[in-house]
């Protein structure tokens, strides 16, 4: 066995969130819906970076569930102290000797876009929620992508005699 060590910068994860908020509302601007607009991006106000937190989250809690079987807790407890937005979101995975080190960014860019689009969703869920399915989807087809890369294996090699 080895174990695989993963870190996201919670700093990267809200701007990708607050980006897409942002590049979603601008999309929909038509001159006449400033207000609208306004409501569907996320911005560091503190009822809307305490919201995002929430999500992160508890996108990044599903995210652990999610890969459980593979994942090393080094504690019996837990709790729901908030995120701090200068912080990061760090777990280990323990992996089979096979498994294919190649596939370690794999795994981080996909959990990163995983939290992004999961709380995206949540936040379109409150403020527009006819765009809260896509991001679901998006969410899903990450889950997918890791999946397929924590199965990755080296290809195996004959031993010399």
């Amino acid at each position: 066995m080895q174990n695989i060590h993963i870190t996201l910068d919670l700093a990267e994860i809200i701007y990708d969130i607050q980006n897409k908020t942002y590049l979603t509302g601008k999309s929909r601007h038509d001159g006449t819906n400033h207000e609208q607009v306004a409501n569907m991006q996320a911005n560091d106000d503190d009822e809307c970076a305490n919201q995002i937190l929430r999500s992160i989250s508890t996108a990044f809690n599903n995210l652990k569930t999610k890969l459980s079987e593979y994942l090393v807790t080094m504690t019996l407890t837990g709790d729901n102290t908030p995120l701090e937005a200068d912080g990061t979101l760090e777990f280990t995975l323990s992996m089979p000797s096979n498994y294919n080190n190649a596939t370690v960014d794999t795994i981080a860019s996909a959990a990163h876009q995983y939290i992004v689009s999961s709380a995206v969703a949540e936040w379109f869920a409150i403020t527009c929620k006819s765009d809260t399915t896509q991001y679901t989807a998006l969410a899903d087809v990450c889950l997918k992508i890791i999946s397929e890369a924590i199965n990755r294996r080296k290809r195996p090699s004959r031993r010399s005699s």
